[in-house]
């Protein structure tokens, strides 16, 4: 890794927390990310990780999957069970497996170590800049379908009643595929308009984010009655 340069950012706020038993890769983003306008806190344990998530409430998370007492796969479980910060994983394997397992888990993103510094910043800034479809962003009124309403301006889900805890990249799914009810949504319109770049394992990505979806809103998402896929093709919303 190598030293990023210096920049101004409307982020300086903006918390994370980076979590690695690796003091050289906790010394070198903590100084990049605090040099690029980031406030960080670190971790370098398993436990340490989940008591400085609820501590700090940061952003977002830098998380990587080998760690000790308790790993990263655990970590993040736990996190999810109260939180929808956005995660990136750290995995030190190029397999795709990982990389899947890594969003099965509930991350957000993944890099493969060695990562380049440069890479991993981008993508950060991508997380922490949320951004939605161009047409959501105008939108001012909630979609309402049934017992599901979706708040684009307040960035609300409520399912039943109950508000639900969702990921930006999920709440934007969602959001297109409401906002296209009864049509049928291609996977590369919905890797185009919510992701926005290159993924490796695209159309798992999205498969996975779908079912996090159905398992938050569906009464049963094994059998779901609001995002049905339609096969080789995309998916589909209904009330």
């Amino acid at each position: 890794m190598t030293t990023a340069p210096s920049q101004s950012s409307t982020s300086s706020l903006r918390k994370i927390l980076v979590v690695d038993d690796e003091s050289a890769i906790l010394q070198t983003l903590r100084f990049n990310l605090e040099r690029s306008g980031y406030a960080v806190c670190t971790a370098s344990d398993g436990r340490a990780a989940i008591s400085t998530a609820v501590r700090e409430q940061p952003d977002l998370i830098v998380l990587d999957i080998m760690l000790p007492i308790v790993d990263g796969v655990e970590v993040c479980k736990e996190i999810r069970k109260h939180s929808a910060v956005p995660i990136i994983m750290l995995t030190a394997k190029d397999q795709e497996i990982d990389k899947v397992l890594a969003l099965e888990l509930g991350a957000d993103d993944y890099v493969t170590k060695p990562f380049s510094l440069y890479e991993l910043l981008a993508r950060i800034r991508a997380r922490l800049r949320r951004q939605l479809p161009m047409e959501m962003q105008s939108r001012e009124e909630p979609l309402v379908a049934g017992e599901i309403t979706l708040d684009p301006a307040r960035h609300l889900l409520t399912v039943r009643g109950q508000e639900v805890a969702v990921a930006p990249k999920e709440f934007a799914l969602l959001w297109l595929l409401m906002e296209n009810s009864g049509r049928v949504v291609m996977r590369q319109t919905l890797l185009d308009k919510v992701w926005g770049y290159d993924f490796e394992g695209e159309q798992q990505t999205v498969s996975v984010h779908v079912r996090w979806l159905r398992e938050k809103i569906e009464r049963d998402a094994r059998n779901p009655r609001h995002i049905l896929t339609v096969r080789s093709r995309g998916y589909m919303f209904r009330e």
